[in-house]
């Protein structure tokens, strides 16, 4: 008799704490990597430049990066950032349809000659400002997606200020302005180049063509044009991939180059270079620099973690796993193989709990100092558990 009493008590204090579960906040955190390194090796005549990997956002070159600036057609790479966030989106398609309007046409500068009414598909535009830096291409593509360029424009300004850039201000969407108003500095277009490669990495389809064919078709017929690009070091330099060239009499001769090489994606930035020749070799020179001084640690952390408890939930136990691959740039030749990982979790994690959830997060460190953390995230959901779930677990487990 005593023991079926004992029992008893077992189970009413068990529903009991259930009942008055406290819940607690789950804690992970993920350390950004942001050493800037200046290096009194490489010396430039442009007045303002930045290098940047593109992985972790470290900048390894600077000089005048905040420095106000006339942007020309490097303006075109928030056209275009804008323009691939619309395809992942779903509000526009490649094989769309766009028709080019009359102010699209007129557009003066750098284009590759649309005609009003000529219809090009949304791929074809995309080549048109990533290889020949059209500006009637832009203007179409920013109608077809925002109504007009100036609401086209407005949501660069928008992209801008979530990303940070400060010191950026849109008129146009292709840098024809000279108006002081339509402004950027090295830093900021570091910042939406890299926002563009590492998010939307198939703009390289696009940057790579030196050269290709489109066809105009007018109400005069059919007519091929050549789109040739812009970027010299796409034949003079073997690790480019992109990205965009600029220049007015205003803003000079501008660059925002990327290249890869061993896996390290780079960023050199160029602005205000007195001639199209020093733009490019002195783009040259920063991304030499920086291949010559960089190592790239990654983990890819692809496997699971197992599971961890959790309470409150109609299971106790939830599967975890690292949110992604953890970058480390080096330039210290540092020892990769000495890289240490502590592995750190909440004290309670309490449901429900949704996928993806941080629950805990990786340390890594090298010689006692923690180089950065990966968070580690719930594989899966956990529902909350009510009376009848806990119910159902006490019965599991002292009846059955």
């Amino acid at each position: 008799m005593k023991s079926v009493r004992k029992k008893g008590y077992r189970i009413l204090a068990a529903v009991i704490l259930i009942v008055v579960l406290v819940q607690s906040t789950v804690w992970a955190e993920e350390t950004a990597q942001s050493t800037t390194i200046n290096s009194s090796a490489v010396s430039l005549q442009t007045p303002s430049a930045i290098l940047m990997e593109a992985s972790t956002g470290t900048v390894l070159f600077e000089k005048n990066p905040d420095e106000m600036r006339s942007p020309a057609s490097i303006t075109k790479i928030m056209t275009l950032l804008l323009t691939f966030e619309a395809l992942e989106k779903g509000r526009i398609k490649l094989e769309d349809e766009v028709s080019t309007s009359a102010y699209a046409k007129s557009m003066g500068g750098s284009q590759v000659f649309l005609d009003e009414g000529e219809v090009q598909t949304v791929d074809t535009l995309i080549k048109c400002i990533a290889v020949a830096s059209g500006n009637d291409a832009s203007v179409a593509i920013a109608e077809y997606i925002a109504g007009s360029e100036q609401e086209f424009v407005n949501m660069m300004n928008e992209k801008a200020a979530q990303l940070g850039m400060t010191n950026t201000h849109f008129l146009d969407c292709c840098g024809l302005s000279s108006d002081s108003a339509h402004h950027t500095t090295a830093r900021d277009v570091a910042v939406m180049s890299r926002e563009l490669i590492t998010r939307y990495p198939e703009v390289y389809n696009y940057t790579r063509i030196w050269m290709e064919d489109i066809t105009h078709v007018t109400s005069r017929g059919s007519q091929p044009f050549t789109l040739s690009s812009t970027n010299k070091l796409l034949k003079q330099y073997q690790w480019t991939t992109g990205l965009k060239t600029g220049s007015t009499n205003t803003a000079k001769y501008c660059f925002s180059a990327t290249a890869n090489r061993n896996g390290i994606d780079l960023i050199a930035v160029i602005m205000g270079a007195p001639d199209p020749k020093v733009r490019f070799s002195e783009a040259q020179v920063l991304l030499d620099y920086g291949f010559a001084v960089t190592r790239l640690y990654v983990d890819e952390n692809k496997q699971m973690l197992g599971d961890i408890p959790v309470t409150g939930g109609k299971v106790d136990r939830l599967a975890v796993e690292p949110k992604g691959a953890f970058r480390y740039l080096d330039v210290t030749g540092a020892d990769f193989n000495q890289i240490q990982k502590q592995y750190l979790f909440a004290e309670t994690v309490t449901a429900p709990i949704e996928r993806g959830t941080e629950v805990g997060y990786i340390s890594y460190s090298l010689n006692g100092k923690e180089l950065g953390r990966m968070p580690i995230i719930a594989s899966e959901p956990v529902e909350k558990a009510y009376f009848v779930d806990h119910l159902r677990k006490l019965l599991v487990k002292y009846l059955i």
